[in-house]
């Protein structure tokens, strides 16, 4: 008997950014895949994604976990602590605690849990070279937790893909949908339902070196408007994602054009 109630938690990797559905509107993402797929074999199939850009791991537990409740799941994916990693105040221990709270807590809620590891980006993001010991003390902790609680462990963090600029999008730290597509097939891979292997194969050909044009005006376009915002919502008591709501709140069954997105070639 497959799954028939998953339930996304996480923040804006889970809410799909940076793969919007081709005719617009919101995001799509791993989740959304995950759930076309589910749904092929279960009539009854019905999916909610509380993913919320920009949250914490504590933000997540507090903010999503007692929705995640009341749907009763029987299948939870959590994705998160990637703004933990990017956070001002980091404190290794403070974020395990909340690692080890958010897996205790949603493995209470459903009998199959599956959890990430971070693949490793420090490659691309500011201050790297400071952000990879922060991103393997997460990983650790996740990794312990998973074995504490019996979660499914995705590791990402040896992934190649991580290198190869195709499966990011314009700000390279979130994915796009062929990265999207991949992570899908590591979580279907790690509760065993079947999918095409191809979709775990490496991309054809190299990515393109950027040029130093290419460079600065990521830099301009993506980075400083978001090292000013953070800041600014440092500043007046604000975290980034207030405000902002789950693009799919209640468990609900996917229409055709939902179901049609896992097939090869759908975008």
């Amino acid at each position: 008997m497959g799954y028939q109630r998953f339930v996304a938690l996480g923040d804006s990797c889970t809410e799909g950014l940076d793969d919007p559905y081709p005719a617009g509107g919101q995001y799509r993402g791993w989740a959304d895949f995950v759930a076309a797929r589910l749904a092929q074999d279960e009539p009854d199939f019905r999916y909610a994604n509380l993913g919320v850009r920009g949250r914490r791991l504590d933000q997540i537990t507090a903010e999503q976990i007692p929705p995640a409740t009341a749907l009763d799941p029987d299948l939870i994916a959590l994705f998160g602590g990637g703004n933990d990693v990017m956070s001002r105040g980091w404190d290794a221990r403070t974020v395990a605690r909340r690692v080890d709270d958010a897996v205790r807590a949603t493995t209470s809620l459903a009998p199959t849990v599956v959890v990430f590891t971070l693949s490793d980006i420090s490659h691309r993001m500011p201050l790297g070279s400071r952000m990879r010991p922060r991103l393997q003390a997460l990983n650790d902790a996740i990794r312990e937790a998973a074995v504490s609680y019996g979660a499914v462990l995705i590791d990402l963090w040896s992934d190649q893909a991580a290198r190869d600029s195709r499966y990011f999008g314009p700000d390279r730290l979130h994915l796009a949908e062929t990265g999207h597509r991949k992570l899908a097939a590591h979580l279907l891979d790690g509760i065993g339902v079947p999918f095409d292997r191809s979709w775990l194969a490496p991309l054809a050909g190299t990515p393109a070196k950027p040029r130093l044009a290419d460079n600065l005006g990521w830099f301009y376009r993506e980075v400083l408007p978001v090292a000013y915002s953070r800041t600014r919502n440092r500043l007046i008591g604000r975290s980034p994602g207030d405000g902002m709501l789950p693009k799919r709140p209640e468990l609900l069954p996917l229409r055709t054009g939902e179901v049609d997105a896992w097939a090869p070639g759908s975008a």
